[in-house]
């Protein structure tokens, strides 16, 4: 599914150059759940937004269900993402004036499906997250377990193939932490590719695989015998 070779992500500005991605490749399974890995700086969230075609990289490829995206335009980046990549954030980035119902069903609102639709399918996710009984409170309103939920729900409205985590248990304590993580594991289990950034060597052990980047560089690349 996911396909990049000789990756590499360099910022400048007047003064400095700073190398993020050093050559980095990757391959990702439809269906696998992977890990990234490493202290902060080393290139994790460089790396998670050129995934989710957030950003362009300096150099290489990266194929993504076998065409080049590399080098898209912003317009052609966008269109590639909606439906196709779902975002689940440490920040949960819900929109405070939306509440729950309307944060769900705003990406099929972009996607321009009627209202009785958008109705039926939000409904049904805020059903099997668990959440139906928060669907007219706003964000503010929620634990920090209940906005992750939400902004899964949000993530995987429209059905991607493709989730990208940043952190999801962050900010979180233990027992929502592996709520959201039992969510993911279970969305993984019914195909969905999940690429996953954490400082969490435990919510590490529900992937299928660990990467482990160091200064712009994979350092360990290993499957996880042991998956929770």
């Amino acid at each position: 599914m996911i396909k990049i070779e000789n990756l590499s992500k360099v910022f400048r500005t007047s003064e400095v150059e700073t190398v993020a991605l050093d050559n980095v490749n990757i391959n990702v399974d439809k269906g696998e759940f992977v890990a990234v890995m490493g202290p902060s700086g080393c290139g994790k969230s460089t790396l998670l937004n050129i995934l989710g075609l957030l950003d362009n990289p300096t150099g290489g490829s990266y194929r993504l269900n076998d065409t080049e995206v590399a080098n898209l335009k912003e317009k052609e980046r966008t269109r590639l993402r909606k439906g196709e990549i779902g975002f689940v954030f440490q920040s949960f980035n819900l929109i405070d004036e939306l509440n729950v119902f309307e944060n769900v069903e705003l990406p099929l609102t972009y996607m321009g499906l009627s209202a009785s639709e958008r109705k039926k399918r939000v409904n049904e996710m805020l059903k099997r997250m668990n959440i139906s009984h928060r669907a007219k409170h706003f964000p503010q309103q929620l634990s920090g377990g209940q906005q992750q939920r939400v902004a899964i729900a949000r993530a995987v409205i429209t059905d991607p193939k493709l989730i990208l985590a940043d952190e999801p248990t962050g900010n979180l304590d233990s027992k929502n932490g592996a709520e959201v993580m039992e969510l993911l594991t279970e969305l993984n289990r019914q195909g969905t590719t999940i690429v996953m950034v954490t400082h969490s060597k435990h919510d590490a052990g529900y992937a299928h695989r660990i990467i482990h980047l160091f200064d712009g560089n994979i350092v360990a690349n290993v499957s996880n015998d042991n998956r929770l």
